[in-house]
């Protein structure tokens, strides 16, 4: 029975990797709270993103809480970016072809909703207080909105990144992009086997072994 439990677990994993969306990615710009971090990384993990980049200027205190996570933090890369070469960054994602999309409320943004997500796509969400940098909106493609219908103009960050981020699944699915895998075959068998190993030592350890980046 345990051999048994363990070959679905690591079919589970392969089957996961193979709907992951490594050309939908999404970039938070110093987002400060580590509940709404958190919060975006399940639902990142729920819509199949792969990659997870964050700014922040106190990026000690931004951490995981694995509570909200439910363990989806294990199954995406999240990588920090360091303030200064946040502008860098994202240069070099539009240099590879990525469109970039960021939430801000002015005359000339968009619903969510009319943009095409099947195309690679650098998602960008501003703080909780400021929303996106200057620096990043002059680089932006679009400028898109969530409609809202009530007195409050903007939802809490992680509620509208769920949203947009499933408005791209929706998209994705009809096209049937998660039907066959997207990441190259090497790349895909490197990450299982990393992916692997760790929940190989998480599940062992119960919490008690402190894995890279938790």
């Amino acid at each position: 029975m345990k051999q048994f439990s363990n070959q679905n677990r690591i079919s589970r994993i392969g089957e996961v990797l193979r709907r992951k969306q490594p050309d939908l990615q999404i970039m938070l710009d110093d987002v400060q709270s580590s509940q709404n971090l958190s919060a975006i990384i399940r639902s990142c993990d729920a819509a199949g993103v792969l990659n997870l980049y964050y700014t922040a200027i106190c990026n000690d205190t931004l951490k995981v809480n694995k509570t909200i996570t439910q363990g989806a933090h294990r199954w995406l890369r999240r990588k920090y970016i360091a303030t200064d070469d946040k502008v860098t960054f994202v240069s070099q994602k539009k240099a590879e072809g990525y469109q970039v999309v960021v939430t801000h409320l002015d005359e000339n943004a968009v619903s969510f909703r009319s943009m095409d997500y099947i195309k690679p796509t650098l998602l960008i969400m501003g703080n909780e207080k400021e929303g996106v940098s200057d620096e990043l909106l002059a680089m932006a493609d679009y400028k898109i909105i969530i409609p809202m219908q009530g007195m409050v103009q903007s939802l809490n960050v992680s509620v509208a990144s769920a949203l947009i981020l499933y408005e791209a699944q929706r998209q994705r699915e009809a096209k049937g992009m998660y039907d066959t895998p997207l990441l190259d075959p090497q790349e895909l068998s490197q990450i299982k086997e990393a992916w692997l190993y760790r929940d190989i030592i998480a599940r062992r350890s119960k919490g008690k072994i402190k894995l890279p980046e938790e």
